[in-house]
């Protein structure tokens, strides 16, 4: 890839038969050589009549061999022929020259970009084409390409982090406070922390940590805060917050911006959450009721919960028939999609729409989506969730096509869902998408210079940009 090209005119000597008399063609032709990286020697049709290379991109194309006796125009692509018509009529008709960047199809491997300056010399309407290498731009280009991708995916694989720490620290149901280490301000805080407090949230964050405690034991707070900064180990202190007594426990975190304490407020007496039992029983009678089944295994994926759904999926006349069997049981592809699933469940945490099929007691097949999730449970260690729909009625065949993954980890979850093949095809789609933005970011949406970096025509661009929606076109 290349950057948006740049017009650079050519300047002249004041005085070039004073300063330059007397030289040879030999020191000419070292002095061309040495100041561009191919030197092209043309008649007056634009024909080479004679080459010379410094870095290996004539012998990268064929060689000087098969570029000597042709027309200029024949050793490029497609779309470089019209700079060259260019370069030669603003050498013939004694316009400024400009540098442009021309395409010459490489015997193995990509186009090899070069930029060309012409010059019209001596009689007969003979030229000089000034070439340098720009393989080494391109390379560098490519990496920072690749670094804004890898950068891009960092950023929002961290989004993702922070999003899920965001749902786990708001609905525990245990105090959490991060304070600020040097002036202990409370920076964030969940609602339970905020409930011992007995303030909103938006009250507590920026208080002081001890202004938030009982008046007595302020002295002991700062003195354990500066006890667990100083030995770096977690410490715990009973403490008075309102009319209730609550056990604090501090630890230290380091940040480059600096220390921060996190606190943990545990409260023995505190009362379930009003309505809790309520919520509870309501959430079971849906997930019995829902039209989807849903099934709750252990990590190993033998079932301790059904719905009714799924007993009349599978056939099974009551639902406690499917109770201590192995979800795999009745999966399409046995011994195959129950272990994609727990593998993807240990290493995401959890699967969305894997494809394929539950076969039911009587032997028939239904296809089939599943959604799961991996929910860790302390006491029994942790348990796995599974929404399966039936997607037979489906017309058309929308079960069978799939959104283009728009970055490595979807791509990766294809992977037991749908076959290789169509997995490659995806994956063509996504790099060639990801290759025009970038394209039209390095441009600054500047299409016929994409077009000219990716080695497209403009036309192919813009067939390209419809098929993928870009740049306000539409979708294909």
């Amino acid at each position: 890839m290349t950057t948006p090209a740049r017009t650079s005119f050519v300047t002249t000597f004041d005085s070039p038969k004073q300063s330059l008399t007397g030289i040879g063609p030999e020191a000419l032709a070292a002095l061309l050589s040495a100041s561009a990286d191919v030197v092209l020697v043309l008649d007056g049709e634009g024909v080479i009549t004679d080459v010379s290379s410094a870095t290996g991109a004539v012998a990268a194309s064929g060689g000087s061999v098969h570029w000597t006796g042709k027309p200029w125009s024949e050793i490029v692509t497609i779309e470089s022929r019209p700079k060259i018509a260019r370069l030669l009529t603003e050498a013939g008709d004694g316009s400024l020259q400009t540098w442009r960047q021309v395409n010459i199809p490489a015997g193995d491997g990509p186009d090899v970009p070069l930029s060309f300056c012409v010059i019209r010399v001596g009689p007969r309407g003979r030229m000089i084409a000034l070439g340098r290498d720009l393989r080494g731009l391109a390379d560098l280009q490519q990496q920072l390409v690749d670094a804004q991708q890898a950068l891009e995916r960092d950023y929002l694989r961290l989004r993702h982090l922070e999003s899920r720490y965001r749902v786990l620290f708001d609905l525990t149901s245990e105090g959490v406070l991060v304070v600020e280490g040097k002036y202990l301000k409370i920076i964030e805080a969940n609602p339970a922390a905020a409930g011992a407090l007995g303030e909103p949230v938006l009250k507590v964050v920026g208080r002081s940590i001890l202004d938030c405690v009982d008046p007595v034991a302020r002295s002991q707070v700062a003195q354990l805060l500066d006890t667990v900064h100083a030995s770096g180990k977690p410490d715990q202190l009973l403490v008075k917050l309102g009319s209730r007594t609550v056990t604090l426990a501090v630890s230290v975190m380091h940040e480059e911006a600096g220390e921060l304490f996190l606190l943990r407020i545990d409260d023995p007496s505190a009362a379930p959450a009003p309505g809790s039992d309520e919520r509870a029983d309501t959430v079971l009678r849906v997930l019995e009721q829902t039209p989807d089944a849903f099934v709750v295994t252990d990590n190993d994926g033998d079932i301790t919960v059904v719905n009714r759904a799924f007993a009349e999926l599978v056939r099974l006349g009551r639902a406690e028939q499917a109770l201590g069997e192995s979800l795999g049981r009745w999966l399409g592809r046995a011994g195959i999609d129950l272990n994609v699933l727990l593998a993807n469940l240990r290493q995401r945490g959890s699967v969305r729409l894997f494809a394929t099929t539950m076969r039911d007691q009587t032997g028939g097949s239904i296809p089939v989506e599943i959604s799961a999730v991996a929910v860790a449970n302390a006491g029994a260690g942790g348990g796995l969730g599974f929404t399966i729909r039936d997607i037979g009625r489906r017309l058309g065949g929308e079960a069978g096509r799939h959104e283009i993954p728009h970055s490595a980890e979807q791509l990766t979850e294809l992977v037991g869902r749908v076959p290789l093949r169509e997995i490659v095809g995806e994956t063509t789609e996504l790099i060639e998408k990801l290759a025009i933005e970038a394209a039209l970011k390095l441009t600054q949406d500047n299409r016929a210079t994409a077009a000219e970096i990716l080695g497209l025509s403009r036309q192919s661009l813009y067939v390209k940009l419809r098929q993928y929606g870009i740049g306000n076109l539409g979708g294909g």
